[in-house]
């Protein structure tokens, strides 16, 4: 292994339980944009729809996960070090530039909404307006220096924040079904504007299309592939459904999906605020810090630099912000829909479909990869067809598939010179 990737690697010593990367799921998963989809959602479909749509995108994501995780357990690296045997040392960085783009938008996207709901709520408690621009920069900053103290401080972060949250989502539900007669609504809902069963899927694995490509920035600290497994479906699978489900429900029943607005409605805006802020900072962390290893390694450099980028990396997102990122939510989504994915499925087919899956087979590829490059460029174009021109099936799956097989394929005939 070259010396650039061992420099992100992680050692066995420094391992942990499987527990703490699944809290970490958790409070990334605990998020308004989550419960905005849920509210999208509940527009198109039934109940039962949303249901089904939920467990099958989920389930999606959690397959891909599990692969991307194992991996990088067995090799110690993150998710942009992992690219450099499907992609090259050089083409690698170039998927560093798209992941840490994207992580740098979805840390815009939160500062946001936690910027907007923190002045408006706030406002609401005490009289005070403070403007959304400067509630934006002070949760930025407060989400990404946290994250510039690496792994354990999100980790602590998510072990106070998430046990605070879990129960507050479970009071919405409650409060939702049974304080406001909320069981007969839903059994008796339609939606205002159907939409197709396939859009369903792809808009909730749209939800955590980039989680599950950079789950090994996290995984790597599993002690072993069982440990991966059982954080990435306790973590994602139950959490991840209901948070869809708890914006639908909101949706449906209190025409709200945002659950500071319906604890404000209940007469509890202290408690909405609290979970606005715990649920904002405990997704951002990750955002911020991924984002910054995929900084790390665009610019050549180690993980000792990691403070650096992700201070870098918040501070962007900060910014993007306080200029309303926040508009172009939707469209970001498609995006990520597209072209995040098919990098999980040339990651796949380099390490466990040509190197059986076997740690002592992964070598990083000098230069560029054109295999891995040309895979990935047509995994993304049929997904973003298949997404947006031609609906076909479901759009990420399509094109992780289609980025497995031309890897396969095109690596037989364009074959890349492994660095030692």
């Amino acid at each position: 292994m070259s010396d650039f990737l061992s420099g992100f690697k992680i050692p066995q010593e420094n391992r942990q339980q499987w527990w703490s990367i699944a809290s970490i799921w958790i409070g990334s998963m605990i998020c308004i944009p989550a419960l905005m989809v849920g509210g999208y959602l509940a527009q198109g479909f039934s109940f039962g729809g949303i249901i089904l749509s939920c467990i099958i995108g989920f389930g999606i994501i959690c397959a891909y996960m599990c692969f991307q995780g194992m991996q990088a357990c067995d090799t110690g690296l993150p998710t942009v070090s992992m690219a450099a045997a499907s992609l090259g040392i050089v083409g690698s960085r170039l998927i560093s530039l798209l992941l840490g783009v994207v992580c740098i938008g979805w840390f815009g996207i939160q500062a946001s909404v936690c910027g907007i709901s923190f002045s408006v709520m706030f406002a609401s408690i005490t009289g005070i307006t403070i403007p959304v621009w400067v509630c934006t920069i002070i949760s930025g900053v407060l989400m990404f220096l946290t994250a510039m103290y690496g792994y354990k401080a999100i980790k602590y972060l998510n072990y106070i924040a998430v046990p605070l949250l879990i129960l507050v989502i479970g009071y919405v539900i409650i409060a939702a079904l049974f304080l406001r007669n909320g069981i007969p609504v839903i059994a008796a809902y339609s939606p205002t504007s159907p939409m197709p069963f396939i859009a369903g899927i792809n808009m909730a694995v749209a939800t955590f299309a980039v989680g599950g490509v950079i789950s090994g920035d996290y995984s790597r600290f599993a002690k072993n592939r069982g440990d991966v497994i059982k954080s990435s479906a306790v973590g994602l699978l139950p959490i991840g459904i209901g948070m869809l489900l708890v914006g639908a429900v909101s949706s449906i029943v209190a025409g709200e999906y945002d659950i500071t607005k319906v604890l404000a409605n209940l007469g509890l805006p202290a408690i909405g605020l609290i979970a606005l802020i715990l649920a904002a900072w405990t997704t951002n962390t990750t955002n911020a810090y991924s984002g910054g290893l995929a900084i790390s390694s665009f610019l050549g450099f180690t993980e000792e630099k990691f403070k650096l980028t992700t201070g870098i990396a918040g501070a962007i997102g900060t910014l993007l912000a306080a200029v309303g990122i926040l508009e172009r939510f939707t469209t970001f989504l498609g995006i990520i829909t597209a072209f995040i994915p098919p990098i999980a499925g040339i990651i796949i087919a380099s390490y466990w479909v040509i190197g059986k899956g076997k740690a002592g087979n992964f070598k990083p590829a000098a230069g560029i990869n054109w295999a891995g490059i040309i895979s990935f460029a047509a995994g993304s174009a049929v997904a973003y067809i298949t997404a947006n021109v031609i609906p076909f099936f479901v759009a990420p799956i399509n094109g992780i598939v289609i980025s497995i097989i031309a890897y396969v394929l095109l690596i037989k005939v364009i074959p890349a010179k492994a660095v030692d």
